[in-house]
């Protein structure tokens, strides 16, 4: 096993386009870190920089506390697992799980020992005959994973890895992945776009944007509590809503309008800004409570309920997640939407998190 430490990272092509743009991260020992975030923002060219796959434009990889810049890939003590299985058609599955062993010189005795050790693991001991194309999707990626186990390197580094499978075998996927991560304590480094994987599987989830960390964290923590509108929108689906408020007077006031809607925040705001409320955190009221919006659809999803509305005055669509149990809701109903006072979130007109002060009755 073995610590990641990334300082002042940056990553400039020949064009000049800068990826990353000053990385500065530390991953413990055993951890599992989550690269999240939108497509081109650079999460998977910081995994191939720490593959050693991609040249360190400037700052430092330490593994172990040794820095590894100019350090050969195979020399890292890494594995890595691909988006696209990349195995060898023409072999077994243990004989695709030993090449690298065999490559090595390993005698042929502890390559047969190694592979069936990580095949019970995995459980693909039936399977170490068969050839790829008698495999299904998921049984190609736990071969996949297995050729990376039996190296037994300090740090595992996944890009990408379940999102050619279908919905059904990546939530199986990622409870194995949980499972082999508890039995084996190495460091996992695990890069998706997928904000449900993000949550279920990392220790600590960092966020990324236009080649910068957004924020880290646990998953919780930056769940419940977003640093910007950026992490907030990001995570959580259906997405967190976001409604412009403008204070009412000139004085700091709790009561806030949002279109043709008057509310009473839990806190004192000074200038316009956005409330930020997650689909779960919101109620249905009569009309004259909270934001006054029409219903524009209803989802029966079995054991929740979404609703879309849209806000009176506005173009702001809000969503709310409910029970069935709860009275329904008719589309071109105008309804109105209670904010959790304990869960709604200000931010500034840069996207920033708001300290404001709380409202005293």
């Amino acid at each position: 096993m073995a610590a990641l430490s990334i300082r002042s990272l940056r990553k400039t092509y020949a064009d000049g386009a800068e990826v990353l743009r000053g990385i500065d991260l530390d991953i413990a020992d055993g951890e599992f870190a989550v690269f999240v975030g939108p497509s081109g923002c650079g999460k998977s060219t910081l995994l191939r920089m720490i593959a050693g796959l991609e040249d360190i434009s400037a700052g430092e990889l330490l593994i172990d506390g040794v820095v590894v810049n100019h350090v050969p890939s195979s020399q890292r003590g890494i594995s890595m697992v691909f988006q696209s299985y990349a195995l060898y058609p023409h072999m077994t599955v243990a004989e695709n799980m030993g090449f690298a062993l065999k490559l090595a010189g390993m005698p042929r005795a502890q390559v047969a020992k190694a592979v069936g050790d990580v095949a019970e693991i995995l459980q693909l001991t039936p399977l170490l005959d068969r050839k790829p194309k008698a495999l299904s999707g998921g049984q190609r990626q736990r071969v996949a994973i297995g050729r990376a186990i039996v190296r037994s390197p300090k740090v595992f580094l996944f890009d990408e890895p379940l999102s050619n499978l279908d919905a059904g075998l990546r939530v199986q996927m990622r409870i194995e992945l949980s499972k082999l991560h508890q039995e084996l304590g190495t460091t996992m480094v695990y890069v998706t776009h997928d904000q449900v994987e993000a949550m279920t599987l990392g220790d600590r989830i960092a966020v990324f944007n236009r080649g910068v960390v957004e924020q880290v964290g646990s998953p919780l923590e930056l769940y419940e509590r977003p640093l910007n509108q950026f992490v907030a929108g990001f995570l959580g689906a259906p997405r967190m809503n976001f409604v412009p408020c403008t204070p009412l007077g000139t004085a700091p006031s709790a009561l806030l309008r949002s279109g043709d809607s008057t509310w009473t925040a839990p806190y004192l705001v000074t200038e316009p800004c956005v409330a930020g409320v997650r689909p779960e955190d919101l109620s249905i009221g009569t009309a004259d409570q909270g934001f006054k919006a029409q219903v524009e659809l209803v989802e029966h999803l079995g054991d929740t309920v979404l609703v879309h509305t849209k806000l009176l005055g506005t173009d702001t669509a809000v969503s709310l997640r409910t029970s069935p149990a709860m009275p329904r809701c008719e589309r071109g109903s105008v309804v109105g939407l209670i904010p959790d006072p304990q869960k709604t979130h200000f931010f500034s007109s840069t996207g920033a998190r708001l300290a404001l002060q709380a409202a005293h009755a």
